[in-house]
This record gives C-alpha cells, structure tokens and sequence, in this order.
C-alpha cells in the first residue's frame, strides 16, 4: 500500500483491510471483486490484485506464513526490491538494504553531492549496503532512519539542512546545494488524464457490485469518449474488470 503513496492516506485503508483479512489465508479465500471494491480510492488498483494474488501464493506456496527470504518474497506477485527487503527487515528483523524514494534522495545528496536522485537501479542497493551497519538492529534502524530523515528534512523541495543531523558530512550541503538538475520522471498530471477515467470507471464498478453495469451506462457524458473507452479496455485487460456482451462488472 505504501508504494507511491503517502502513509497518511494508507492507515485508514491499512487498519481496514486487516480486520477484514488479518492473514494471507483469509485474504485468499476473498473474491477479487471484495479485494477491489475494499482497496477503495488507494489509486493504481492492480496493487490490490497483486496483493490477492501474492496472498494466493503465500498460502499455496508457504502455508500461509509470509517468508522470510528475500528471493522467497521476491517470486510474489507484486513484490519488488524494496518491498521484499523492507519485510525482510522490518517483519523479520534480517539485515538488508531498503531503499525508497526517500532513502534515495538522501543517499544522492549526502553521499554524491547531487540535487536530485538518479532513476532507481540497483546501484542504489549497492550503496546502502555499503552504508548499513554490521549489527542486524542496528541495521533496520539505521534503514528506518534514512527513511524518516527523507520524508522529514531532507524533502523533496524544501530541504531542511538547518536542523539534519548529516549537515556536518552531506556532500551536497558542503558544495554549496548546487542545482545538479534533475533526471526523475515526471508523473502526467491527474486532472484529465486515462488514469482519471480509469478511476472513473473503477468507482462506478465498485459502487455497482455486484450488479454488472451497462456498458453504455459507463459514464455516458464524460467529455472524451475515446478516453472512457480506453479506460475501460485498459481495466478489463488488467484484470480491473470484466465484460460480457453489453455488460461489465468488477471481476468476480
């Protein structure tokens, strides 16, 4: 839930989906409509399916028990170098690199005087590992803080380099905070977009269910109807939805 997504809008969601589902097991036996339907406005719903899909295989492949081992979590539906390495570390208290959008700026700025992270790689991991140290606890903490020290004062935009506790060692802040320009990718604006009718689309299906919906009932007055038509063509490819004939519904 966490990726690309602020942990304040995922609690709610966090705390919700727990007490419905509390372990893989039970999760497996929901139906991929209630997994939707229940992953609510989180935004980029395949998550959800994955998250069914990687909770199918831990009780087919695990007995239930999320592994433990990095390769193990990595062969999950879903499942990246970052989150297999944060469970890794943070469920089960083994000594990893995490990295995430945050640990990667502090990485860039402290460590190699830039501005602005690269685009992720495994380099990246390779960097953090050489940082961490060799205590499993201390470890995780030192994870933990590269984390929090992103998302807190070494943001984005407005770097807090007054109070870091790294303004004594950061490259960056010792070069003077140049502009080493910026090589991320822009996300495409929300307002207007295939994502916003995708989102559309998805909203009426999970206000809907169970009942299918009419296709031609399908948001009839949105202002581009080939965008509506490939938001619904790209949902029902993803496995977001199904059609039948001149219906569609969520997947059952």
């Amino acid at each position: 839930m966490l990726q690309q997504t602020p942990v304040t809008r995922v609690i709610p969601h966090l705390e919700a989906w727990l007490d419905r589902w509390p372990t893989p097991p039970v999760m497996a036996a929901a139906s991929t409509a209630d997994v939707v339907r229940q992953w609510a406005n989180l935004g980029y719903p395949r998550r959800a399916l994955w998250l069914h899909r990687a909770a199918v295989e831990v009780t087919a492949r695990h007995g239930g028990v999320v592994p433990r081992d990095v390769d193990a979590l990595l062969a999950l539906s879903g499942i990246g170098d970052y989150t297999a390495r944060a469970v890794a570390v943070f469920a089960y208290g083994d000594r990893h690199p995490v990295v995430d959008t945050n640990t990667r700026r502090v990485l860039a700025r402290a460590v190699e005087g830039r501005a602005q992270p690269s685009p992720p790689s495994r380099r990246d991991l390779t960097l953090m590992e050489s940082l961490l140290p060799a205590d499993d606890v201390d470890a995780a903490a030192f994870n933990a803080g590269a984390m929090e020290l992103g998302a807190t004062v070494c943001t984005a935009r407005s770097p807090r380099c007054e109070i870091c506790p790294l303004a004594g060692t950061c490259a960056w802040l010792a070069a003077g905070r140049p502009d080493t320009g910026d090589a991320r990718r822009r996300q495409a604006t929300y307002e207007g977009s295939d994502r916003q009718a995708r989102g559309a689309v998805l909203r009426l299906l999970r206000d809907a269910t169970p009942a299918p919906v009419p296709l031609d009932t399908v948001l009839p007055d949105w202002p581009d109807a080939q965008q509506r038509d490939r938001a619904i063509d790209s949902l029902i490819a993803d496995g977001l939805a199904e059609a039948d004939g001149e219906w569609i519904s969520l997947p059952r």
